[in-house]
């Protein structure tokens, strides 16, 4: 308990976008059954319609229990290797759309049901046929269509799902080679940045805590993730491809040469630097502006082909044999239709540089955490003293916050240090700009960029908890710049009427509060917020569903009320304190949480006039008395099966603890009353 650890990112499944390709005029929806039938029509049309109809159908989350009766990854399984291109790429994308909206039991299921056996051919087939310069098929280039390119986009998305639910699929990712065949796919990034992009995330999702994969990254391996890194596409979609990259590399450090380290580092970060650089707010309003603008270009050139088409119908044509021209083809001079972007780029874009900033946010935050640590270490729960997360090597570069991430060596410290540029991580925890929220507000399509905008303030915010436990005081910008601030973390949480109820934000916003006052106190620099201040989100924070915003705001109370009790005329805010604590290791539904209000009381009422003062009037001594027993059994009842071995150390210790600060409080002749 007591001091925070970093928190690690480790990938989650996003689902990633279903997709949208043959859904296009796909009528009312029939029975899975009936459908499921059609898949093995002699009819290529057929077979790519009931494809189509059940890609559509599985985004609807409901529908997928009934598919998943009827064995549907059996049914589409062999539709990857089908004769027809078509029918390929719909049944790719209906298994990409199963596995992104089933989640991890469906994808289980679909390798379970052996989807890996004709999606590993359906992968070798698309990646040897990318370089074959075959002519395309007349209605493929009339619709400026390349099947393979499209049919291996679905292919990878479906991979990249499978395998960040699945280790069996990475198993059978690493056996069959599958590195190379997505590789070759990389390699066609400066034509389909698209399907770049889907390649970059599935070697995200791959390379991560997936050694046996290590030794397949040779050096052409490499000069292909390089090749990628140093384009100079200056598109939104580029940078979160150059940054899904960058975090590719990163998990794959170890192959690395050491000497290559630090300028492996120094890309890594002029990458990320470049995408947190960007004010998305104001990209939002530019990218609406130039939409609307494309809209009304688009309306206008409707309007002028309808009126070709009412002049052309006003011609009397004598000769009736003449061809008419069909109805909407009218061709026109200078027609830049075909020139104007293709629907809701701008749309795309602003989403492309939202995933690139909490990507980078996210794999910043990893940089600052130890890899030793299982996954049970980057909760809330050490009790451990630990005073060497504060590395005395960062480096000041002059605007304030730096880090010095604690798995690198001092050269790679150099050239984090010296690549990062503080202030736009600390510029990301602020609220979103209000013109773009309220653009989104009003805009449907554009709606769920809220979400993603509050995600990247909440990865910041997380990324500024973790630069606070790694980074010297000193490094820090000293004690004006930390009190600089706390003001801006109070701002971000008491600057509503109401306190924010936002779970995501309020474990990030409260990790970060923690952590900065924790550096304060260490180093007994003065705190901005007041006692009541906190107690005040600490007693709405409380009620939180998340657990570890409840862990967090009762290790605040701890700490600030360890520095009030050196103070003076401080007993009635402590004894507002230590009631609360109290409630809350006495009433709370988790024993993590109890046992961190426990730890917190043991800091408030270590030491001090004020604090025995405190303690007296609130019966502290007899309280905690009353309450060692119900404790001890809570633990004993509770334990096993709820908690994980760690976390039970941990509990063991406050019970430990709990029984010397009884001795303790005794020994200053605090007797019950």
């Amino acid at each position: 308990m007591g001091k925070s650890r970093a928190r690690r990112f480790r990938r989650a499944p996003r689902n990633p976008e279903p997709s949208r390709d043959g859904l296009d005029g796909i009528g009312e929806e029939e029975p899975a059954a009936e459908l499921l039938d059609k898949l093995q029509h002699p009819s290529a049309e057929v077979r790519e319609f009931a494809c189509a109809s059940i890609s559509k159908l599985l985004q609807q989350k409901h529908v997928i229990p009934a598919f998943l009766q009827r064995d549907v990854v059996r049914c589409l399984g062999p539709l990857l290797m089908d004769h027809s291109l078509a029918v390929r790429e719909t049944a790719a994308g209906a298994l990409r759309n199963l596995s992104a909206c089933g989640g991890f039991e469906v994808c289980d299921d679909m390798v379970t049901n052996d989807i890996m056996t004709p999606l590993v051919a359906l992968l070798k087939e698309c990646s040897s046929g990318l370089d074959a310069n075959q002519p395309s098929p007349k209605k493929c280039r009339e619709m400026n269509k390349n099947y393979i390119e499209d049919i291996a986009n679905e292919a990878v998305n479906l991979l990249w799902n499978v395998c960040e639910c699945n280790n069996t699929a990475v198993y059978i990712f690493n056996k069959e080679g599958c590195l190379e065949d997505v590789l070759r796919c990389m390699k066609k990034f400066a034509t389909n940045v698209d399907l770049a992009i889907s390649v970059a995330n599935c070697l995200q999702a791959v390379t991560e805590d997936n050694p046996d994969l290590l030794s397949s990254f040779n050096a052409s391996a490499q000069q292909v993730l390089e090749m990628v890194m140093l384009s100079a596409e200056s598109t939104m979609k580029h940078i979160l491809l150059r940054t899904l990259i960058a975090g590719t590399i990163w998990n794959i450090k170890n192959t690395i040469p050491a000497g290559s380290l630090g300028s492996m580092v120094n890309a890594i970060l002029k990458i990320f630097s470049e995408s947190l650089a960007i004010d998305a707010g104001k990209m939002i309003i530019h990218m609406n502006e130039a939409e609307k603008n494309r809209l009304k270009l688009a309306e206008e050139a409707e309007a002028e082909e309808n009126m070709s088409d009412v002049l052309d119908n006003r011609v009397v044509n004598e000769d009736d044999d003449m061809e008419e021209t069909p109805k909407g083809k009218v061709v026109k001079e200078n027609d830049i239709s075909d020139l104007l972007p293709s629907d809701k780029w701008e749309l795309k874009e602003v989403t492309a540089l939202l995933t690139a900033q909490q990507t980078a946010l996210e794999i910043i935050v990893n940089m600052c955490c130890s890899e030793d640590p299982s996954d049970d270490e980057w909760e809330e729960l050490s009790s451990s003293d630990e005073s060497d997360l504060f590395m005395e090597n960062s480096y000041n570069e002059g605007s304030g916050l730096l880090m010095s991430p604690l798995c690198l060596s001092d050269e790679v410290n150099s050239a984090f240090l010296n690549n990062l540029i503080p202030k736009k991580i600390l510029e990301k925890t602020a609220f979103p700009n209000s013109v773009a929220l309220d653009i989104c507000m009003h805009n449907p399509s554009w709606k769920p960029l809220i979400k993603k905008l509050n995600a990247v303030q909440c990865r910041a915010l997380t990324c500024l908890h973790s630069i606070l436990l790694v980074s010297d005081v000193d490094c820090l910008g000293g004690a004006s710049a930390l009190q600089s601030l706390a003001q801006h973390l109070s701002q971000l949480v008491f600057s509503e009427a109401e306190l924010p109820t936002d779970t995501e934000f309020l474990e990030a916003v409260t990790s970060a509060l923690r952590a900065l006052l924790q550096t304060m106190a260490s180093k007994n620099i003065s705190q901005c917020m007041t006692a009541e201040q906190l107690l005040t989100l600490c007693e709405a924070a409380i009620h939180s569903g998340n657990a570890s915003v409840r862990v967090n705001v009762v290790s605040i109370l701890g700490i600030s009320g360890s520095v009030l009790a050196k103070g003076q005329d401080t007993a009635e805010t402590l004894k507002m304190i230590g009631k609360f604590l109290l409630e809350v290791a006495m009433k709370e539904s988790s024993l993590v949480v109890a046992g961190e209000a426990l730890d917190a009381l043991f800091d408030v009422f270590a030491d001090g006039k004020e604090a025995e003062t405190a303690a007296a009037q609130i019966k502290l001594l007899q309280v905690l008395k009353e309450f060692q027993p119900v404790f001890k059994m809570r633990i004993r009842k509770e334990g096993k099966g709820q908690y994980s071995t760690d976390q039970l150390c941990v509990l063991d210790n406050v019970k430990m603890n709990l029984r010397r600060f009884i001795a303790y409080q005794e020994t200053l002749g605090k007797t019950p009353t």
